[in-house]
């Protein structure tokens, strides 16, 4: 399985319409053979910056995304729609990542202190 992480700042004047573009291309993303995963969420502390988190089958699955023709528009859309650098981590996996679900209020996590709760 292969993991890309990729952080994409904004232009501030043109974020409706990254954003916009953002969306489309998740969308169809998501549709393809071999994409188990494709997200974009903005960042918390900084709402200029779009975390794109993208998981696929395999090196195949990546390749044959990144000649998709809606891939292809949003790079070519991204110089006018970026104020920065762009950042990508990718990763490796062999077989399926550990997936643990829980309630919070079960998770016996600790609380403001550090203290775990009873």
């Amino acid at each position: 399985m292969i993991v890309v992480q990729t952080s994409v700042p904004i232009a501030s004047d043109r974020r409706d319409e990254a954003l916009g573009a953002i969306a489309a291309l998740v969308e169809q993303s998501r549709k393809e053979d071999g994409v188990v995963d494709y997200r974009a969420t903005t960042d918390l502390q900084d709402p200029d910056v779009v975390r794109f988190f993208e998981r696929y089958e395999d090196e195949t699955a990546l390749e044959a995304h990144v000649r998709t023709d809606h891939y292809r528009a949003f790079v070519a859309d991204l110089p006018d729609l970026t104020d920065g650098r762009l950042e990508t981590v990718r990763f490796e996996l062999d077989g399926e990542p550990a997936v643990v679900r829980f309630d919070a209020a079960e998770a016996n996590l600790p609380d403001a202190e550090g203290s775990e709760r009873a």
